[in-house]
C-alpha cells in the first residue's frame, strides 16, 4: 500500500509516512493514542445489570486499575497502550489534580453524556511526528458539583449548563496549558509543556507530568505480551529509567525548573486502592490514587520514593497576569539514546517539526483558501489525528472476567455480547470522540476515512481491512457496530468507503487494486448477511433497525413494531440499493483486468434492479407515496394492510444516493456484463419504467443507474431544496421543518405516537443518551447527499436545471445546488461580518477573545436553524469531513474579474 500523501518527495513528513508504510521504520509506534475516558465504558463494566456509566463512574477513576486500557489529560502511549504518559495539573483549589477530562454521565445530563471541559486539537502530524492541544484550566475550583446540581435541574426541553455558564472563565481567570510532543526517531519523543496565566492577577499552578504503565499483570491475562510486572525508577538525578517486558528500556529525561531546581519525584503503583473501594487489603500502600494525597494533601508519605509502576514529577510556579513557565521532557528507547545532553538542541527540534509540519499540510491544503479555511481544515485534520485511540476489547475474557479480581456476575454470560466471542480488538482505531465516543463506531469510522485517505492512505487502508478480518467481523458476515452492542446494525457504508478510498488514491496515481480484491471479498459476506437478515420478506424490502438515525423514527426503529406488525424501511431498503451501486461498481473496475469479476458485477446490477423496483412499484407504489412525492417508511400490520408513515426526514431522501454511471467505454471491454445488462433492459422495461435506470441523456452516451426517475427525482429535489422544509442556511435538516408546526402522529393500538421538528438537542429520549436526529444538520448524510446530487449532474449536464431554493425562481444545476450547500456546511465555521462564528454563538467569547477564536471545535451534530454545535464538542470523526468539504471548495475557480469591462 502506498503511504505517499503528496507528490512533494523532499517534505520530511511524507518520507516518514512511506518509511512507516514500507515498515522500514516504525513511525507510528508512538502516538495521541491514550484514551480521554475509559471510566464509564463497556470493557471497564463488569456489572449485572449492564449500567457501564455507574458500574465505573468518574470519582473511581483515579482509584481503580483500569482492566482494558487508560486515560490521560491530552496523552500519548505506544500503539499497544503499553507506556502511557500525560500532564496533570493543580491550581491549588481542587479537591484533586487534574489528570482527566470531567464530563456527565448518560444519566446525569439533560441531553446525554457530555463532556464539561475546554479543550482543543490545535495541530498534528499523521506520524505524531508533530502534536499540539491546549487545555484551559480554571484558577478557582473546578465546578464539578455546580455542573452536575444544574444539569439535574434540566429538561431536555432546556439547552445544556455549560462550564462557560459557570462563571469560572470570567475576566479570563485561568491557565492555558499547551502541551506538544514532537519526534527525533521513532522512539526518541520530545515533550514541552507551556502555562500561560490568562487572568488578571498572579495565579499557582503546578504542572505534574505523569507517565506509568498500563496494568496488564494483575488479571492473569495471557495474551498482553507482559506476565512481569514493570517497573520506573530513578536512575540518577534527572533520568526516570523505564523496564517492560515486552517494550524493553525506556528513559524519560527531565529538566529542571526554571529556578535550576529538581522537581519533587514521586512513585506508586497501578493498582486498585481496594481499602478505600471495598474495605480490602492490598498487597501495598501505595495505589493509583497516592498523587492526589501527596500533591492536594502535601502528604510525602503517600508516595514510594524509589520505585513505582507510576511516576509523576511536580513544578510548582507563581504566574504572573500573561507570564508563562515551560516544562521539558524527553522520552526515548535504550537503543536511541540521544548522542547530546536530551535538552540541548531541545527547542531546535521542537521547531524543525513544528516547520515540516507546516511544509506538510501546506501541500495539501489549497492554497486559494483563505486563511480562515486553511486554519478550519488543519484543525480539522488535527482533531482526525488526535482521536486515534489505542483499543482493547476481547469479549470472551471480558465475559468470563478476571479470576478473583474482577469475577462477573453470571447474568453478563448471555447478556450484551454473548454472540460475539470471536471479536478480539487490540488496535490503534479512529475513534468518533474520545471523551463522549471512546469506542469505534464502524459506520463512523467509514466516513473518517475519506479525508485521512487525502493525506494517509496506508492507515485510511488499513483501517477499513481491519473491520473486515476474521477477529472483527463476526463469522456470519455482520461488521460489529459498536461496544454497547455490536450486534446493532450500522448504515452499510463501509463499502462506499473502501470505493471512495481507492478512487481518491487512483486520482494520486495509486490505483491501488489488490486493496479493492482484498475488500471486495470480505464485502461480498457482509452483503449476503445484510440480504439474509435484513429482508425479513424475500421481496427486497429491507428492515435493519435505527440504522444510525436514532430518534428520526415515531419509536425505536431498533425494538419489534407495537402491536405485531413489521416496519418497511424506505432508509433501510435505500442503503441497500447504495450497496449494491457500490458493489457493482467495484466489480466493475477490477473486471478490466480481470474478466471474472464481470459475473458478479451482473449479481450487483440485478440485486439493484430488484430492490429499485421493490421501493419504486412493489405492491403498487412500493414506498412512493404519489401523492406528497416522496419515498416513506411503511408499517405492515398482521391483517395484511399496509400504512405510510408519513413523517418527511432523511429515510425519504435517502433514494436519492443509490446510483452510479456506468461509462459506455468501460462496457465495450465488459461483453458477458454487457450482454446480461442488455437482455435485463430489453426484458423488464415495466421496473425500468419508474427508475432512472439506464437513460442517455443528451450530454453523455454514460449510463444512468438510480432509484428514482428523473419525475421522480425532481419531486424530491424539490423537498431536499426548499427552506421551509429540508434547506437550512447551514446544510440539510435531518427532518423537514414543515413538522414545526404540523407534527406527524400515529395511532398504534392503544398508543399514540408523534413527531415533530426539534432543531437542536433532542427533547425525546427515545433512543437514549444524547442521540437526536429530529431537525439537526448532520455533516455524514449532508455529503453523501452532495456526492450524489455531483455524481447526477456528472450525467445530466448543465441541461438538467432546478429551481433553488424552491420557490426562488432561480434555476440552477445540480453541481451549483451541491456546491451552494457545501458553502452553507462551511458558513457553520467561519465568521460573519460581526466576527461571530455560527458554530459557537452561544458563548460568543469563543468568537471574539484573542485567545479563544483561534481555536475550533468540530460538535457532533448542528443546530437546523441557527448552526450552533451540539451534541460531542469534539467529533472530529465524521465533522473533519469539513476538511474535504472545503478542499471541494477550493478546487473552483474564482469568478472572472468584470469590474473593467
Amino acid at each position: 500500500m502506498s503511504g505517499l500523501s503528496s507528490p512533494h518527495s523532499t517534505d520530511p513528513e511524507t518520507q516518514r509516512l512511506q518509511e512507516e508504510s514500507s515498515r522500514e521504520k516504525n513511525w507510528k509506534r508512538w502516538g495521541t493514542y491514550l484514551s480521554e475516558r475509559q471510566w464509564g465504558t463497556v470493557r471497564e463494566d463488569y456489572s449485572a445489570n449492564g449500567d457501564a456509566w455507574n458500574a465505573f463512574p468518574f470519582e473511581q477513576a483515579s482509584q481503580r486499575a483500569f482492566r482494558w486500557g487508560a486515560d490521560g489529560l491530552l496523552g500519548l502511549t505506544d500503539r499497544e497502550g503499553r507506556l502511557c504518559f500525560c500532564p496533570a495539573l493543580w491550581n491549588e483549589a481542587d479537591p484533586i489534580i487534574k489528570e482527566r477530562l470531567f464530563g456527565l454521565s448518560s444519566t446525569e445530563g439533560n441531553h446525554g453524556e457530555d463532556c464539561k471541559e475546554l479543550y482543543y486539537y490545535l495541530d498534528a502530524t499523521p506520524t505524531h511526528s508533530y502534536s499540539k492541544a491546549l487545555y484551559k484550566y480554571p484558577h478557582d475550583i473546578f465546578p464539578y458539583h455546580q455542573l452536575r446540581e444544574e444539569n439535574a435541574k434540566r429538561d431536555r426541553l432546556t439547552p445544556e449548563y455549560e462550564i462557560l455558564d459557570t462563571g469560572v472563565f470570567d475576566e479570563n481567570r485561568y491557565t492555558d496549558v499547551v502541551v506538544e510532543y514532537a519526534k527525533q526517531g521513532p522512539n526518541d519523543l520530545l515533550i514541552k509543556i507551556t502555562a500561560t496565566n490568562r487572568g488578571p492577577e498572579s495565579a499557582p499552578v503546578h504542572l505534574l507530568p505523569k507517565i506509568w504503565f498500563r496494568n496488564t499483570w494483575a488479571w492473569g491475562c495471557k495474551h498482553e505480551g507482559c506476565t512481569l510486572k514493570p517497573k520506573i525508577s530513578l536512575e540518577e538525578e534527572g533520568l526516570l529509567k523505564l523496564e517492560h517486558q515486552d517494550l524493553g528500556v525506556f528513559y524519560l529525561a527531565y529538566a529542571q525548573d526554571e529556578q535550576q531546581v529538581s522537581p519533587p519525584l514521586g512513585f506508586t503503583e497501578n493498582e486498585t486502592d481496594t481499602e478505600t473501594l471495598y474495605q480490602k487489603e492490598t498487597y501495598t500502600k501505595f495505589t493509583r490514587d497516592a498523587f492526589n494525597s501527596w500533591i492536594v494533601d502535601e502528604d510525602d508519605q503517600a508516595v514510594n520514593k524509589e520505585r513505582g509502576t507510576m511516576a509523576m514529577l511536580q513544578y510548582r510556579t507563581e504566574l504572573e497576569p500573561g507570564e508563562s513557565t515551560t516544562v521539558r521532557l524527553r522520552l526515548y528507547a535504550q537503543d536511541e539514546a540521544p548522542a547530546k545532553p536530551p535538552f540541548q538542541e531541545f527547542d531546535q527540534i521542537i521547531q524543525d517539526r513544528i516547520r515540516e509540519a507546516d511544509t506538510f499540510w501546506a501541500n495539501l491544503i489549497p492554497s486559494n483558501s483563505s486563511p480562515e479555511e486553511q486554519a478550519i481544515q488543519r484543525q480539522a485534520y488535527a482533531g482526525l489525528i488526535w482521536s486515534k485511540q489505542f483499543y482493547h476489547y476481547s469479549v470472551a475474557d471480558w465475559l468470563q472476567g478476571d479470576s478473583a479480581i474482577a469475577p462477573p456476575p453470571p447474568e453478563r454470560l448471555n447478556g450484551r455480547n454473548s454472540s460475539w466471542t470471536h471479536l478480539f480488538n487490540r488496535d490503534v482505531i479512529s475513534m468518533p470522540d474520545k471523551w463522549e465516543y471512546p469506542w469505534y463506531a464502524s459506520w463512523d469510522l467509514a466516513f473518517h476515512m475519506i479525508p485521512y485517505a487525502h493525506f494517509d492512505q496506508t492507515f485510511a487502508k488499513r483501517q477499513l481491512i481491519l473491520f473486515l478480518r476474521e477477529w472483527y467481523m463476526h463469522p456470519n458476515g455482520q461488521i460489529p457496530a459498536y461496544e454497547w452492542a455490536l450486534e446493532d446494525v450500522n448504515p452499510p457504508t463501509h463499502a462506499w468507503a473502501c470505493w471512495q478510498v481507492y478512487k481518491i488514491g487512483a486520482a494520486k496515481g495509486d490505483a491501488d487494486t489488490s486493496f479493492l480484491k482484498r475488500v471486495f471479498s470480505k464485502l461480498l459476506l457482509n452483503f449476503t448477511w445484510w440480504v439474509n437478515r435484513k429482508d425479513l420478506d424475500g421481496k427486497n424490502i429491507f428492515g435493519g433497525g435505527f440504522l444510525g438515525l436514532d430518534n428520526i423514527g415515531l419509536f425505536d426503529r431498533s425494538k419489534p413494531i407495537p402491536g405485531g406488525a413489521t416496519l418497511h424501511q424506505a432508509d433501510g431498503t435505500a442503503w441497500m440499493g447504495f450497496y449494491s451501486a457500490i458493489m457493482l461498481g467495484i466489480a466493475l473496475e477490477l473486471a478490466k483486468d480481470d474478466p471474472t469479476y464481470e459475473d458478479i458485477a451482473s449479481k450487483f446490477f440485478e440485486h439493484f434492479m430488484g430492490i429499485a423496483e421493490a421501493i419504486n412499484n412493489r405492491g403498487g407504489e412500493g414506498l412512493w407515496d404519489p401523492e406528497t412525492g416522496f419515498y416513506y417508511d411503511e408499517i405492515a400490520f398482521p391483517d395484511g394492510h399496509c400504512e405510510l408513515v408519513k413523517a418527511r426526514s432523511l429515510v425519504g431522501l435517502l433514494p436519492l444516493i443509490g446510483n452510479h454511471i456506468i461509462e459506455m467505454a468501460q462496457l465495450e471491454n465488459l461483453p458477458d456484463f454487457r450482454k446480461r445488462m442488455n437482455w435485463y433492459l430489453e426484458h423488464r422495461s415495466d421496473i425500468t419504467a419508474t427508475m432512472a435506470c439506464l437513460h442517455k441523456c443528451d450530454t453523455t452516451s454514460n449510463l444512468l443507474l438510480a432509484i428514482p426517475s428523473e419525475d421522480r427525482l425532481r419531486s424530491l429535489l424539490s423537498y431536499l431544496f426548499d427552506e421551509s422544509e429540508f434547506l437550512s442556511p447551514y446544510g440539510i435538516r435531518s427532518l423537514s421543518r414543515y413538522h414545526e408546526e404540523n407534527p406527524f402522529s400515529l395511532q398504534l393500538g392503544d398508543e399514540k405516537y408523534e413527531i415533530g421538528y426539534c432543531p437542536g438537542d433532542s427533547d425525546t429520549y427515545l433512543f437514549g443518551g444524547n442521540s437526536n436526529w429530529r431537525g439537526p444538520i448532520w455533516f455524514p448524510l449532508n455529503y453523501l447527499i452532495i456526492e450524489s446530487l455531483k455524481q447526477y449532474h456528472e450525467h445530466f449536464g448543465d441541461s438538467f436545471t432546478i429551481e433553488y431554493p424552491t420557490g426562488s425562481g432561480e434555476l440552477k444545476t445540480l453541481d451549483e445546488c451541491a456546491k451552494d450547500i457545501e458553502g452553507r456546511l462551511a458558513g457553520i465555521f467561519k465568521a460573519d461580518e460581526s466576527g461571530q462564528r455560527p458554530y459557537d454563538a452561544s458563548h460568543p467569547v469563543q468568537s471574539s477573545d484573542p485567545h479563544f477564536k483561534e481555536h475550533y471545535q468540530f460538535f457532533e451534530f448542528f443546530h437546523g436553524d441557527s448552526g450552533q454545535g451540539q451534541g460531542a464538542s469534539h467529533q472530529t470523526g465524521w465533522t473533519a469531513l469539513i476538511a474535504t468539504i472545503l478542499k471541494n471548495l477550493s478546487s473552483i475557480p474564482p469568478a472572472p474579474d468584470n469590474k473593467h469591462d
